[in-house]
């Protein structure tokens, strides 16, 4: 009994004093929602925010060409309520995965279906897909350290490291 007392007090002391240490601990992406009136349509997106931190990250670690999250961990979702014009193309009311695929000079951004319980591209079917379109790249006035997403007025905007691209979104 003795010995179990010597080592289970000073085991269970030391994890209380520890446990705030580890519970304040940041995530690497942490997960953001944004919220706005763009086009005159309520338009939510959730995603997680990954940073650069050193290391190129669009056309490096995420391929330029390849299927990409359009964030970190799991999918981004964005989610329209009334029917909308995405650059002139139709799309329904409704929640989407919003997946990309970088280009140097222009994206392709992707409205999926497939927005439930997906991880990442790893889940991305392309079947799956609601609507496309392609949006020209441009380069932001300054580097962006960590990725952002922003509603505007009439757009949604993506913006990290060298690059910034726009869908227009308008009420139908």
């Amino acid at each position: 009994m003795r010995i179990l007392r010597a080592f289970f007090l000073p085991t269970v002391a030391a994890s209380i004093l520890f446990l705030p240490v580890f519970a304040q601990e940041k995530p690497l992406s942490p997960k953001e929602t944004v919220k706005g009136v763009v086009g005159g349509v309520v338009t939510e997106v959730v995603y997680c925010r990954p940073s650069a931190r050193g290391r190129k990250m669009v056309g490096g670690k995420d391929p330029y060409g390849q299927v990409w999250r359009t964030g970190a961990n799991e999918a981004t979702t964005i989610e329209f309520d009334k029917d909308v014009l995405i650059e002139g193309k139709r799309l329904e009311e409704g929640k989407y995965a919003l997946f990309t695929i970088p280009g140097e000079t222009s994206w392709t951004i992707i409205f999926n279906k497939g927005w439930k319980d997906a991880w990442g591209a790893y889940d991305y079917k392309q079947s799956d897909d609601v609507l496309r379109v392609t949006v020209k790249s441009q380069k932001p006035k300054q580097f962006v350290e960590t990725f952002t997403i922003t509603p505007e007025t009439d757009r949604v905007s993506l913006t990290w490291e060298n690059f910034y691209v726009a869908f227009r979104v308008k009420a139908q």
